[in-house]
C-alpha cells in the first residue's frame, strides 16, 4: 500500500495527544494507514460480533486487554467504550496508546465529543487524491480514466474494476450505514435520492426541486442529505458572502468526494461516455474542488473554502478566503484554452471592488502551464497542490 497524505499529521498528533480518533468513509484506507504507522500496536475490530459483545457487556475487561497501545477499529459501534477509555487517559495521559478508528461521522464526533473532549485529536481520512494515486504502479494518468477510477484504495491496490467495486459499495456500505444512522424503510426511495444528487454535483443546492423530483418532503431532503454528509459521501461548498453589501447567492453547492462514485451513479461506464456526458464539466468540477478540499483536510485545515454567485449569475467556482486576501479559481474541463474559459474573472472581480484579490487561477482538462495577464493556468494534474495559496 501506498504512503498517505495523512500519516506524517497523524505520527505528530499520537505523540502528543493519549487518544487520536481517525474518521473517514468506509473503505478509505483508515485501518491500513494506522496499521501502518503502529505496527507493534495490537489490533482489535468492533465489527466482528464476539469482539464487540465482550465491550459491550464487560468493557474494563475488553480493555484491560491493551496496556501499551492499541487500534480499535469501528469504535462507533460500541460508544460507550469510550466513557472507560476517558477513565484510563485521565490516570495515564500518556500520548498515542489509543489509535480509534470510525466510519459514522456524525455519530462517532458526537460520542468523542462528550466522552474524550480535549483528549484526542481527529482526523479525517478521504478517499485518495490524486497525488496519492499516482503512487501506485497502474495508475491511471489521462483526466477520464482519473475521474471514472475514483479514490477509493482497493481499486487500485488490487486492480479492481471501478464500476464492479462501486456497484458493491453502494449496496454493501451505504445501505447499511443508512439503516446504521436513520429510520430509512424506502431504500429504493434513498437509492433514487441518491442519483438524484449525483445528477446535481457542481450545482447550486436547492432543496425543494430535489425534494419534488424524488417524491419526498424538505424536512426528508435534509435528514437524507445529512446521511450522504456523514458518510462522507458528498458536501457542500458554502456561498462567499464577506462584509459586502451586495446581492449574493446564499445557496451552496453540493459536491461529492469521490468522482468515480459519481461516475457509477449516472451510469457512465466507459471514458466515451464521460467525453459525451451533459455532466462532465460538473464531474470534473466537483473533482478539482474535491482535490483541494482533501488537501486542507490532510493538513489540519477545515474551513475557508468557497464559491461566489450573485444574483445577476456571475460567479467563479472556488474561492479561497486567506489573509493577504481571496484567490479566485475558475475549473474548466476543456483541453484548449480560449477566453471564455477566464470572462469570469473579470465579471467577480468587479463586484469586489473593495476586496483585495490574491490571484486568479484557471485549472482546466488540458496539460501545460501558462500565463495569461494576471491569470494563473494550470492543468488538472496540478488541483491537488494547489489546496492552499503559497
Amino acid at each position: 500500500m501506498i504512503k498517505r497524505d495523512l500519516k506524517e499529521r497523524l505520527l505528530h498528533l499520537s505523540q502528543t495527544m493519549p487518544v487520536v480518533t481517525v474518521t473517514g468513509p468506509r473503505q478509505s484506507g483508515k485501518t491500513t494507514l494506522c496499521r501502518s504507522c503502529f505496527p507493534n500496536f495490537p489490533y482489535t475490530n468492533l465489527e466482528l460480533p464476539e469482539t464487540r459483545l465482550l465491550a459491550t457487556e464487560d468493557p474494563r475487561k475488553f480493555l484491560a486487554q491493551f496496556s501499551g497501545g492499541v487500534i480499535i477499529d469501528e469504535i462507533q459501534n460500541c460508544p460507550d467504550l469510550l466513557s472507560y477509555i476517558q477513565i484510563l487517559v485521565d490516570e495515564n495521559p500518556h500520548p498515542g496508546q489509543w489509535i480509534l478508528t470510525g466510519s459514522q461521522n456524525l455519530l462517532l464526533l458526537e460520542s468523542v465529543s462528550q466522552s474524550l473532549a480535549g483528549r484526542s485529536a481527529i482526523l479525517n481520512l478521504l478517499p485518495l487524491s490524486n497525488n496519492e494515486i499516482i503512487r501506485f504502479e497502474n495508475h491511471p494518468n489521462e483526466l477520464n480514466s482519473t475521474l471514472l477510477t475514483g479514490g477509493y484504495p482497493r481499486i487500485l491496490d488490487q486492480n479492481i474494476s471501478p464500476y464492479d467495486f462501486l456497484e458493491s459499495y453502494i449496496s454493501t456500505y451505504v445501505e447499511r450505514d443508512v439503516r446504521m444512522v436513520s429510520r430509512v424503510i424506502d431504500l429504493a426511495c434513498f437509492q433514487k435520492f441518491l442519483a438524484l444528487c449525483a445528477g446535481r454535483t457542481g450545482q447550486l443546492l436547492n432543496l425543494s426541486s430535489l425534494g419534488s423530483d424524488c417524491g419526498i418532503s424538505q424536512p426528508t431532503v435534509k435528514a437524507w442529505l445529512s446521511i450522504l454528509e456523514t458518510s462522507y459521501l458528498v458536501f457542500r461548498l458554502p456561498a462567499w458572502h464577506g462584509n459586502i453589501r451586495k446581492r449574493l447567492t446564499k445557496s451552496a453547492k453540493l459536491h461529492f468526494w469521490d468522482s468515480g462514485l459519481v461516475c457509477r451513479l449516472l451510469g457512465i461506464h466507459t471514458q466515451k461516455q464521460l467525453d459525451l456526458h451533459p455532466l462532465r464539466g460538473a464531474v470534473f468540477e466537483s473533482w478539482v474542488v474535491s482535490e483541494m478540499a482533501k488537501y486542507r483536510i490532510h493538513h489540519g485545515v477545515t474551513r475557508g473554502l468557497f464559491h461566489f454567485r450573485d444574483l445577476h449569475g456571475n460567479e467563479v467556482d472556488l474561492v479561497e478566503e486567506t489573509p493577504e486576501g481571496l484567490a479566485l479559481f475558475e475549473i474548466k474541463s476543456g483541453m484548449t484554452i480560449n477566453q471564455n474559459m477566464y470572462r469570469g474573472f473579470d465579471r467577480v472581480t468587479n463586484q469586489l471592488t473593495n476586496i483585495p484579490i490574491r490571484k486568479k487561477t484557471l485549472i482546466y482538462g488540458g496539460s501545460e502551464r501558462a500565463a495569461l495577464k494576471d491569470i494563473e493556468i494550470r492543468p488538472w494534474s496540478e488541483a491537488y497542490s494547489l489546496g492552499m495559496s503559497t
